[in-house]
This record gives structure tokens, C-alpha cells and sequence, in this order.
């Protein structure tokens, strides 16, 4: 067997991650338009199937790739349409959560949790894409907060939901 690099610097070399989202969409090359106009996506590849849904894909966004696919019901590759949703959020730490989210809005996404000052010390918000899934924006307020104030909001705010 020949010797080989470490994953973590063949990845280092391509310019990716060792945890990368790979998301299931239905209209995939809509998708990454999409996240392009609303998050600043740049596209990194395609490879097209031979009935024009993409096998694979991937964007860079704030300096990590993400991989793309068409949904393939035909292999079990559902979009989270077909659940009726997704559990999965991909978080996004952006220099103005406020213009994000009104750019992803602008581009075709839903409110899920509006933008606002949260407790534990980020300005954040959700929004949905039109593909279905779930991106929390977040700008962090500085200074952070300590870790017992942190406790502190975290207590006052589940006091105040019951």
C-alpha cells in the first residue's frame, strides 16, 4: 500500500472542511442561485445527471463548502419538502445578521424566528429558504457575556415562556 497524506491536509489543500452539510434540494441549481443572492454563496462546481438534475454540487459561504444535490426519491434522496420540514439548522455568523436576513428575504426566504437581541448574547434570527431548509444568521454582540450572566438570561428567558 502506498503512503498517503493525512485527510486533514489533503482537505486542507482543496480548501474544505472534515464536517461538511451536504443538503438534499428539490430545483438544486435554483438552490444555489438562491444562495448566492441571499447569503453570498460562491459557486465552486456542478456535475449535471444525465436528466439535467445536479448529481453534485457545491458553494463556498463564509469560507466553507457546502454540497448540493437534486433530490432522487428513485434512491431514497428526499428534500426536506418531503418531510414536511427539516431538523437540521445551518447556522451562519455573519458582520450584519439585520441586512442578511432582509437580503435572504429578499431573494425568496421566510421569517421563521425574526432578528432581535437574544439572551445568550447574539443579535439572531431564522429564516427559511424556498427549498426548505432552515439558516439561523447570527451577529454576536460584544462584549460576551460572562458565563454566570449567560445562566442568568438563560433562567430569566425559559422562566418568561412558562
Amino acid at each position: 500500500m502506498t503512503a498517503r497524506k493525512p485527510v486533514a491536509e489533503i482537505a486542507a489543500e482543496m480548501g474544505i472542511g472534515l464536517v461538511t452539510p451536504h443538503l438534499t434540494c428539490e430545483r438544486a441549481g435554483e438552490a444555489i442561485e438562491f444562495y448566492k443572492a441571499a447569503f453570498g454563496a460562491e459557486e465552486m462546481m456542478r456535475l449535471p445527471g444525465p436528466d439535467g438534475r445536479l448529481l453534485h454540487a457545491a458553494i463556498r459561504l463564509n469560507g466553507c463548502m457546502i454540497m448540493l444535490n437534486d433530490a432522487y426519491p428513485e434512491m431514497g434522496g428526499h428534500s426536506p419538502k418531503h418531510y414536511g420540514g427539516t431538523a437540521v439548522v445551518i447556522h451562519l455568523m455573519v458582520d450584519d445578521v439585520d441586512a442578511v436576513a432582509t437580503r435572504a428575504v429578499k431573494a425568496g426566504a421566510k421569517i421563521v424566528m425574526p432578528v432581535e437581541d437574544q439572551f445568550w448574547g447574539d443579535r439572531y434570527g431564522v429564516v427559511e429558504d424556498p427549498f426548505g431548509h432552515h439558516w439561523s444568521i447570527a451577529t454576536p454582540i460584544w462584549p460576551p457575556k460572562s458565563p454566570e450572566e449567560m445562566q442568568a438570561a438563560a433562567k430569566a428567558a425559559m422562566d418568561g415562556m412558562q
